[in-house]
């Protein structure tokens, strides 16, 4: 099942947004031809790395194929823009004003092919007061209101332990590079996409945009618990902790009979979910003081038996082992483990068939497919170092 197989696409991305987001394009088979300056993406030098390659290139470029062109020089350009018009899709996420600088901006390449899909992906968007800025993920999560509403209730805000804004910001730029695709089917007309990480990010924040713009509330920190349900976040067992969520009137009988106290419910203090997170601190001291007495894996089979959410906290490893991640084939194993596209179509999960590629392995294959150089062509823009 590759329902992209067909579709070109001109990757003139680098470090996360942008690899993401055609890694993606990848694994469900369109051939992601990945255009990068002679000393390569940032990320090949980023560790860690395993036998001499970086960890997080391999795993954000699978299933690319690597051609390094020296852009500075108008002979570079004039190849990329002939690679573009035999495209479907260019995706870059250069800062806002680059690519028409270097002669690769969106104008003249949708007037040498119409029907092209032209993605950018940058911080804030191209346009705005913010457009100029730097964006890094961490810049980002300090900017869209999700840092300030993470961390431990009274303490200082908190980042994500993962680079979401970037991962965000190439989800949507894949998402709506497809929809963009189906449009071009139909109507023969290209477009140009701008997507911003920030507008990305700030978009997920449902539970801020409740209590903002419905509930004239600051969203505040309340560490592992949810702002607006209780009891759901971790508690502490004998051993270590557990994650309970209970959000339906049934669940929080369950749990109160399990943890000794059947008559809460009918307490006006905890008989509503609005209650309860008004009195959360008594609340969870009533809980713990059942799940102290339990070690994580006790408590994990009471609350099952009592059919109620919980989970207790595992380490990346764990999850990786778990034999639910094994029947999911979240990770795919090989020289290099790869994470692909997490969605199943029908009994198949699409992944890229190849590695991330070493740096300009593909420049005779593509400068031939796309530009009709032969090899004594492609050697002469090697030798002028147009070509790496």
């Amino acid at each position: 099942m590759k329902p992209l197989s067909g579709i070109k696409v001109l990757d003139l991305t680098r470090v996360l947004a942008g690899p993401y987001c055609t890694a993606l394009l990848a694994d469900l088979g369109a051939e992601v031809i990945k255009l990068e300056p002679p000393h390569g993406d940032d990320y090949r030098h980023i560790g860690p790395f395993l036998d001499g390659e970086s960890a997080l290139f391999s795993l954000n470029n699978r299933g690319k194929k690597s051609i390094a062109l020296n852009l500075k020089d108008p002979a570079g350009v004039a190849l990329a823009r002939q690679i573009a018009a035999g495209c479907d899709v260019v995706v870059e996420n250069f800062r806002p004003g680059v690519a028409e600088k270097i002669g690769l901006g969106p104008e003249p390449l949708l007037a040498a092919n119409p029907a092209l899909v032209y993605a950018r992906i940058s911080g804030f968007g191209q346009t705005g007061p913010y457009r100029d800025l730097p964006a890094y993920d961490l810049v980002v999560q300090a900017m869209s209101g999700l840092m300030a509403a993470t961390g431990e209730e009274g303490g200082a805000p908190l980042k994500t332990g993962e680079s979401i804004a970037d991962l965000m910001g190439g989800l949507f730029g894949s998402w709506s590079i497809l929809a963009a695709l189906l449009a071009a089917s139909r109507t023969g007309a290209g477009a140009v996409l701008d997507i911003a990480m920030y507008d990305a990010l700030f978009s997920l924040l449902t539970t801020s945009h409740a209590l903002a713009f419905y509930a004239g509330q600051t969203p505040q920190r309340v560490g592992n618990r949810h702002p607006l349900s209780t009891p759901f976040g971790c508690f502490t067992t004998a051993d270590g902790q557990v994650v309970i969520a209970v959000l339906t009137p049934a669940q929080f009988a369950r749990l109160a009979a399990l943890i000794g106290q059947p008559d809460l419910p009918q307490d006006a203090d905890f008989a509503t979910d609005e209650a309860r997170t008004l009195n959360e601190p008594r609340l969870k001291a009533m809980i713990e003081s059942w799940s102290k007495t339990q070690s994580t894996e006790a408590a994990m089979v009471a609350l099952a038996e009592a059919q109620l959410p919980c989970a207790p906290i595992l380490t990346i490893h764990d999850a990786a082992a778990s034999a639910q991640a094994a029947a999911r084939q979240l990770v795919t194993e090989g020289a290099r483990p790869l994470v692909g596209q997490p969605v199943w179509f029908g009994a198949q999960k699409p992944v890229a068939a190849t590695p991330a590629p070493a740096l300009g392995t593909a420049a005779d294959e593509l400068l031939a497919q796309f530009c009709g150089l032969d090899a004594s062509a492609v050697q002469k823009l090697k030798d002028k170092g147009v070509v790496l």
